[in-house]
């Protein structure tokens, strides 16, 4: 299950300037990963057998992630970005090419899905190997609704006013606008864009905010009655809080992948080989999935669950055949992500 990290716990989770550690150690790796998105023990465990000190830093954004890595703010090795970031680093020069002979359990445990899914950001799968994935979608509250939430457009419903969570995400949140209107999420057509905008800016006074993580605690709460949320987050709150239910919405939503990837000017390759290979064990993947409960795409790993109703979860292993206008974000350009980051900013200036 997701839980709030300790900023320090033993040498395993020394953020970067912190806890003492000498990054130019040659034994050490150095990770910068999603907040809660991997358990402690786990890296504990790498360094116990590997010998290796992992030093973790943590992002909450693909978008605060990138201007790091581009400026070389920090020396990592390993990041765990989202596919359309991944294309975007891929055009930028900033990965280097895989050695897959120093990461077998990455080609002998990830399912064949996952690998034809990373082809629409790193077409002949040279650059990455996917950790997690999922889908976006709507958790409502069915103590708060008086009806089923299937469609995006009911979160612009005024009867649900300061009841709503919105992500905290250009990508996202313009994709909630977008599919309810029948484009792509990928769209960069002016029109398009310029409606899905004025119909964020039309839905902002519902909103009770933009949030990222904080999604999932104000829901177990009741602080909201509906929340866009990523899957794996869905599937914590029910733990938590029965009367959560999570659904695709009807116009269909953004299918993603975060995958690790090693930085091409990384101080320590061969360190970064060894902690994905690690990464893709199938223990390791089982407990990684199970801490954090996000979708693993290990199939190893998913054999080794031994819950059947979590095995067989609509949520944790959809099958997405039954779902129509399933699509990944891709990388649009610069000129693009200007256009919609300054797009952004209007709405969120109101």
């Amino acid at each position: 299950m997701k839980k709030l990290l300790p900023v320090c716990l033993g040498a395993a989770l020394c953020l970067l300037g912190g806890c003492g550690s000498d990054t130019s150690n040659e034994n050490i790796v150095i990770v910068y990963n999603w907040g809660e998105y991997v358990d402690p023990d786990t890296l504990a465990m790498f360094e116990e057998e590997t010998g290796i000190e992992v030093v973790y830093d943590e992002f909450e954004t693909n978008e605060t992630m990138y201007p790091k890595i581009e400026n070389g703010a920090a020396e990592y090795d390993v990041v765990c970005p989202s596919d359309y970031m991944i294309s975007k680093m891929i055009q930028n020069d900033l990965l280097l090419e895989l050695d897959f002979s120093h990461i077998p359990n990455a080609k002998s445990n990830i399912g064949s899905q996952y690998w034809d899914q990373s082809r629409t950001f790193d077409p002949e799968n040279k650059y990455s190997v996917p950790y997690c994935w999922g889908t976006v979608g709507i958790l409502y509250n069915k103590t708060m609704v008086d009806e089923p939430l299937t469609s995006w457009a009911q979160l612009w419903d005024e009867k649900y006013t300061d009841e709503i969570l919105m992500q905290d995400s250009v990508r996202d949140a313009f994709m909630v606008a977008e599919k309810m209107y029948g484009y792509s999420m990928n769209t960069t057509d002016p029109d398009e864009l310029q409606r899905a905008m004025n119909a964020l800016i039309a839905q902002k006074p519902i909103v009770q905010a933009y949030v990222v993580d904080q999604v999932r605690d104000k829901m177990i709460g009741g602080e909201a009655a509906i929340g866009v949320i990523y899957s794996g987050e869905a599937i914590y709150t029910q733990y938590e809080n029965a009367d959560l239910e999570y659904v695709i919405p009807s116009e269909g939503t953004n299918v993603w992948i975060d995958s690790w990837v090693i930085l091409k000017d990384a101080p320590h390759k061969e360190n970064a080989e060894k902690f994905i290979d690690f990464m893709c064990r199938e223990d390791i993947a089982l407990k990684n999935f199970e801490y954090i409960t996000y979708s693993t795409p290990n199939e190893a790993a998913k054999a080794l669950i031994e819950d059947d109703e979590i095995r067989n979860s609509p949520i944790a292993f959809p099958d997405l055949t039954q779902y129509d206008n399933l699509e990944s974000y891709t990388y649009l350009g610069e000129e693009a992500d200007e256009v919609y980051n300054e797009l952004w900013k209007e709405i969120k200036s109101y």
